[in-house]
C-alpha cells in the first residue's frame, strides 16, 4: 500500500529535489515492552553468586557501552527502546553494548531457589568483572538507571581502571531513608509471597515517573500493564531487598590534588542525569555534591519523569556531547543538529579526560544559549554550598 505525505509551501515557494529528498514519513510505533532481539546476543555468566544473563551487540573489540537497569526492570524493558531510538542508533553504531541483568530479573526468568542468598549492592557490582572478564572487555562507559546507577557509580570506585565514564540517571549514593525502607519493607512482604499488589505497583510507578498525572499517561499505562503482569514478584522482592539495604557510597568531594589519591572518590566523568518530575532529584544532587566538580556535569531535564523514555532525544543529544568530550568521534543527525533552541536539547560539553573543560555544542547554539534553555538545565554543581 503506497504512503504519501502532504508537503506544505509558502505561496510562490517551491521545492528543489535536495530538500524533497529529506522529506520521510514518519510513523509513530506503538510502545511495547516485548523483547525483539534487538539488543543483541544473549549469554549467560556465571559468578559467585549464581549466573548473570547479559546481552551483547556489537564487536567486543571496539569502545564498549555497559548499561544496567533499575527496579521492576531489566535490560529489554528499560533499554530497548531507547538504543533503538534513530539518533542513538547512530550514536552507538561504533560501540559495543552490553546490557547486564540483575540475578533473576532478566525476562522470563524462574524464580530463584528457596535459600538463594541474593547478593548485595557491592556484590552486584562485583559481578560486572565477571561479565566483563567473560568478554574480554579491557574497560567501558557505564549507562546506569536507578538502581543500575548505584551499581555502576560502586564498581567505578572499586574499580576506576575499568571504567571511561559513568553516565547516571537518578542516582543514589547515600543509604536508604526511614520512609523508603517502611515503605519497602511492607512491599518485600507481600512480593516474597508471589504477591504483585496495588501497593506495591503503585510504589514502582511512582519510583519511576514520579508525578504520574504530569507524565505520557500512554507511557504510564503501558508500564502499569507490566509490573501487573509481567513480572516475577519473588525475584524483584530479594532485589529491592538489596536495594533497601544498600550501603551509602562512602564518596567525598576533595578539591586538593595532593589528597585526591588517598580518598574514596569517582574518578571518572560523570553525566548526573534527572528530570523535573522525578522523585529523584534531591538525590542526584547530593551525589553531585560528592563528586569532582571537574568531572561531574548535573542535568535537569523539564516536562518528564521517565526520562528515557518521554525525552529520549534530548538524552540522547547530551550523551552524544558527553562521548565527543571524552575524545569519541560521534555524530549526531542533521535533524538533531540543525534544529532550533526550542525543538533541541543542549548540553553542556564534558572535559576531556586531562580535566580540562570543553564547550562541544552544535553550530548554532552559544554557551549562553545552552544555560537560557527552558527545556534543559545544565551546571557543574547544583549546589550553593557544596560539602564533601
Amino acid at each position: 500500500m503506497a504512503h504519501y505525505v502532504k508537503v506544505s509551501t509558502m505561496p510562490g515557494e517551491v521545492l528543489d529535489d535536495a530538500e524533497l529528498r529529506q522529506v520521510q514519513l514518519s510513523v509513530a510505533p506503538s510502545r511495547t515492552l516485548s523483547e525483539d532481539g534487538s539488543t543483541g546476543t544473549k549469554v549467560t555468566v556465571d559468578t559467585p553468586h549464581g549466573p548473570v544473563t547479559a546481552a551483547v551487540s556489537g564487536d567486543p573489540t571496539r569502545p564498549v557501552i555497559l548499561s544496567y537497569h533499575d527496579l521492576g526492570l531489566n535490560h529489554v524493558t528499560n533499554f530497548q527502546a531507547f538504543f533503538l531510538y534513530p539518533e542513538m542508533r547512530n550514536v552507538v553504531n561504533n560501540f559495543c553494548i552490553v546490557h547486564v541483568n540483575a540475578p533473576g530479573q532478566e525476562e522470563g526468568a524462574p524464580t530463584l531457589p528457596e535459600g538463594y542468598v541474593y547478593p548485595t549492592m557491592e556484590e552486584l557490582a562485583d559481578t560486572i568483572t565477571c561479565v566483563k572478564n567473560h568478554l574480554h572487555l579491557r574497560s567501558f562507559i557505564g549507562f546506569g538507571v536507578g538502581l543500575g546507577a548505584n551499581v555502576l557509580a560502586r564498581y567505578a570506585t572499586k574499580y576506576p581502571n575499568y571504567v571511561d565514564a559513568l553516565v547516571l540517571v537518578n542516582c543514589s549514593s547515600t543509604q536508604a531513608g526511614w520512609i523508603e525502607w517502611g515503605y519497602q519493607k511492607l512491599n518485600i512482604r507481600h512480593l516474597r509471597s508471589g504477591t504483585m499488589t496495588t501497593g506495591t505497583v503503585d510504589y514502582l510507578m511512582w519510583h519511576h515517573f514520579g508525578k504520574l498525572e504530569e507524565c505520557n499517561q500512554d507511557l504510564v499505562t503501558v508500564y502499569r500493564q507490566h509490573f501487573e503482569r509481567a513480572i516475577n514478584p519473588t525475584n524483584l522482592g530479594l532485589l529491592v531487598d538489596s536495594y533497601i539495604r544498600r550501603s551509602d557510597l562512602g564518596i567525598v568531594r576533595e578539591l586538593d590534588p595532593n589528597k585526591k589519591k588517598d580518598v574514596r572518590m569517582i574518578r571518572c566523568q560523570v553525566l548526573n542525569i534527572t528530570a523535573n518530575l522525578s522523585p529523584h532529584i534531591e538525590d542526584t544532587v547530593t551525589f553531585n555534591g560528592r563528586l569532582d566538580p571537574t568531572l561531574a556535569t548535573w542535568m535537569k531535564i523539564q516536562d518528564v519523569g521517565l526520562v528515557l523514555d518521554e525525552a529520549p532525544g534530548k538524552v540522547v543529544e547530551a550523551f552524544r556531547l558527553f562521548l565527543q568530550g571524552q575524545g569519541y568521534a560521534v555524530s549526531g543527525s542533521r535533524r538533531a543538529s540543525s534544529v532550533s533552541i526550542g525543538e533541541a536539547v543542549h548540553s553542556r560539553g564534558i572535559g576531556s579526560r586531562q580535566g580540562s573543560i570543553a564547550s562541544v555544542t552544535s553550530s548554532t547554539t552559544s554557551l549562553r544559549d545552552l544555560r537560557e534553555a527552558r527545556d534543559i538545565h545544565i551546571t557543574e554543581n547544583p549546589l550553593q554550598n557544596p560539602t564533601a
